[in-house]
């Protein structure tokens, strides 16, 4: 992880206008100071006779996006790409060589095939921005990156206890929640934030007893484990982009019950019960028949998918909870 020098040489500063903007002098005085991360991390004074500006400066809504456009454009000079899905990615990829770096304002998350690439695109970043190189990936955006003897461990432990720590229930006792699967902890989904505007005593309940669970949850976290021969395996039947509005991928309907749809796919035999079904969907049992394709029961023990989307049994969420490799650090 690296990031860029903080204080008075902010990232804002290194950044090129495209667009001249006005500068309105104090005094009569006809004259700017500006600050510039160059090669050599020197701050350089110069008078402007003609009060326009073209270097950003603090407070200006463009400086952001210059400082940006500048770092974009020179990380794609030594060969990186812009990721099509996330404008901050860039990645590096040439022969069996691979690296990702994401920048998030003036901190940066590198990592590569090898121990030597991203050596070799530090260097290259210190040549040209003033950086700091902080080693290993410790903390970032709130969630903290544990290196382990099987792996990675990240949680959120250090933000949740922040929250706590506002409210000044950081001791408070934690407690078991009956799971909702359409209400989410974040503002946009929680339904106490309906009643930010005009808050009464049972909303301060359910906000204390969000705090409550958060308690007993606050050093869980995602272990991630290595592994020299894991590949990433996903399906699925949704579209791409689909919703006009949202530009969400949706899924198409599938009603079943699962064992009734085990016995029908190797039963050919037509009832009253099966005329709603399409008939180019009737291929299956031709496949089936020619021991082409197996439909298999899952129970649903094994429905992992559920934690999600249902209120599950304690025993049987604890055990998927596991099964999703969420779980407390390891000593």
């Amino acid at each position: 992880m690296c990031e860029m020098p903080s204080g008075n040489m902010t990232v804002v500063l290194g950044g090129d206008f495209r667009e001249i903007l006005p500068v309105i002098s104090k005094g009569g005085v006809n004259f700017l100071t500006t600050h510039h991360i160059g090669r050599d991390d020197r701050i350089g004074t110069r008078e402007i006779f003609d009060p326009k500006q073209s270097y950003s400066l603090y407070g200006l809504k463009q400086a952001p996006r210059a400082w940006f456009q500048r770092f974009a454009s020179f990380v794609t000079r030594i060969g990186l790409q812009h990721s099509k899905t996330d404008t901050s990615l860039f990645v590096f990829h040439r022969g069996l060589d691979i690296a990702y770096l994401l920048l998030y304002v003036d901190d940066i998350i590198l990592t590569a095939s090898s121990t030597a690439l991203p050596q070799r695109i530090i260097a290259l970043l210190h040549s040209e921005f003033a950086m700091t190189d902080l080693c290993s990936l410790n903390y970032f955006l709130g969630i903290s990156a544990q290196r382990t003897a099987s792996g990675m461990f990240l949680s959120q432990s250090k933000f949740a206890e922040e929250i706590l720590e506002r409210a000044h229930m950081q001791n408070c006792n934690p407690c078991k929640t009956p799971v909702d699967t359409n209400s989410k902890l974040g503002p946009d989904g929680n339904p106490v934030c309906l009643y930010m505007h005009d808050p009464r005593d049972p909303h301060f309940t359910a906000l204390k007893r969000i705090l409550h669970y958060l308690r007993g949850t606050i050093d869980h976290g995602l272990q991630f484990h290595v592994s020299s021969t894991a590949q990433l395996a996903a399906y699925t039947d949704a579209n791409w982009a689909g919703c006009p509005v949202t530009r969400r991928s949706t899924s198409g309907y599938f009603y079943c019950d699962n064992v009734s749809t085990v016995y029908m796919s190797a039963n050919p035999v037509q009832h009253q019960r099966t005329k709603h079904i399409e008939i180019d969907i009737h291929f299956v049992h031709d496949f089936v028949a020619k021991g082409q394709v197996r439909v298999l029961h899952v129970p649903s023990r094994f429905q992992y998918a559920d934690i999600f989307t249902k209120g599950l049994p304690a025993a049987l969420f604890l055990e998927f909870h596991a099964s999703l490799n969420v779980r407390r650090p390891p000593a």
